[in-house]
């Protein structure tokens, strides 16, 4: 009797733990499905990302020119206003003295 009850109580557990298993089995393999999107995801946004460095490395070049460009038309627009201001004050000292001569 013992026996059949052994053999009654055996079968019952064996499928639970088949069923176990294959949960097991089936969250792990969805896992690693969501695992590989998320490296697929992961790898897309890392291929943006070094595109975008690149671009703003040739931008960051292209910026240093222009700062380069523009410092030069200031220091030349600098030049040419310093010296027709000076020549202005010159001009008008020189017609303040004319005046106050006359």
């Amino acid at each position: 009797m013992d026996r059949n009850n052994y053999t009654l109580k055996h079968p019952i557990s064996r499928p639970s733990s088949v069923a176990s298993i294959n949960t097991t089995s089936t969250n792990k393999n969805r896992q690693y499905a969501h695992l590989h999107a998320q490296l697929a995801q992961l790898n897309a946004h890392l291929a943006d990302t070094e595109n975008l460095m690149r671009m703003t490395a040739v931008q960051a070049q292209d910026m240093r020119f222009l700062g380069g460009y523009v410092g030069a038309l200031f220091m030349g627009s600098a030049k040419v206003l310093g010296e027709e201001s000076v020549q202005g004050r010159g001009k008008q000292q020189q017609q303040d003295g004319s005046g106050k001569e006359t």
